[in-house]
């Protein structure tokens, strides 16, 4: 998509919410000691995950919150897209009318255009977004494109944004399976460990399709993700691996 053209191209969306409750699954116990759930609990809550995700090289920046509303959701999104272009490099310089060119690029074959400022900064960054009516206030808008950013709607940005829920799963699976969350603090922390951890090796994501891509995605070797249609080039680690992985290493250094 953008990234070809020398811009960054993130996703964001919401997902939840999780309850307090036991969620079923595996986890890592003794041997002959499984972990038990219990049969009675008290709802006393929920939870939801903001996500942030860059697909071409997996990293992903997660928030654990109570509510996903504006007033949540706009600072953190306005405080993660600022320090993701503070690690860009700084861009270059144009023309006012190539500048504008290049944002009305990615206007073209649209129904529901975004009207641009006058004066426009370089293009730095494209956020794909679902077109919830809270995604559109004229505020966040502005303050998008005042920073080089170009906020990119569903349908047009559809798989992006698909394969941010695919990391969604993997990361709630990983995080709650097994586990009897007793407050949404709980989820939230675990969640964001959870995502923490993932950064440590993150997995980059591509867009594998359907039929012809399914055929593509086996000549490849490509791994499908459940759920979407993203892929990686590698599976991804599950649990018992990187156990293995954590084992080894902590016996070589003792």
């Amino acid at each position: 998509m953008g990234e070809k053209q020398g811009l960054t191209v993130w996703a964001q969306d919401e997902a939840g919410p999780y309850q307090t409750k036991p969620y079923p699954g595996s986890s890592w116990q003794p041997v002959a000691h499984p972990v038990r759930q219990p049969h009675e609990y008290v709802r006393k809550g929920t939870a939801k995950m903001l996500t942030l995700f860059h697909p071409n090289n997996g990293e992903l920046r997660v928030k654990g919150v109570s509510h996903a509303t504006n007033a949540v959701l706009h600072p953190w999104l306005k405080e993660q897209c600022g320090a993701i272009l503070g690690t860009l490099s700084a861009p270059a310089l144009g023309d006012a009318a190539a500048q504008t060119a290049q944002w009305q690029r990615w206007q073209q074959g649209l129904t529901r255009l975004v009207t641009l400022p006058a004066q426009l900064p370089p293009l730095r960054m494209l956020l794909v977004w679902d077109n919830l009516a809270g995604h559109c206030t004229p505020d966040m808008v502005l303050w998008l494109m005042e920073h080089g950013i170009m906020p990119i709607y569903t349908p047009l940005g559809g798989s992006w944004l698909n394969m941010t829920e695919s990391v969604q799963r993997i990361i709630v699976r990983r995080a709650l399976d097994g586990q009897a969350p007793e407050t949404p603090q709980q989820i939230m922390d675990a969640l964001e460990a959870t995502a923490k951890g993932w950064n440590h090796e993150p997995t980059p994501f591509v867009w594998c399709g359907k039929r012809a891509a399914r055929r593509q995605r086996s000549r490849q070797r490509r791994h499908a993700l459940g759920g979407s249609g993203a892929g990686t080039h590698r599976p991804v680690r599950h649990r018992a691996s990187l156990l293995k992985k954590w084992l080894k290493s902590s016996q070589t250094t003792h």
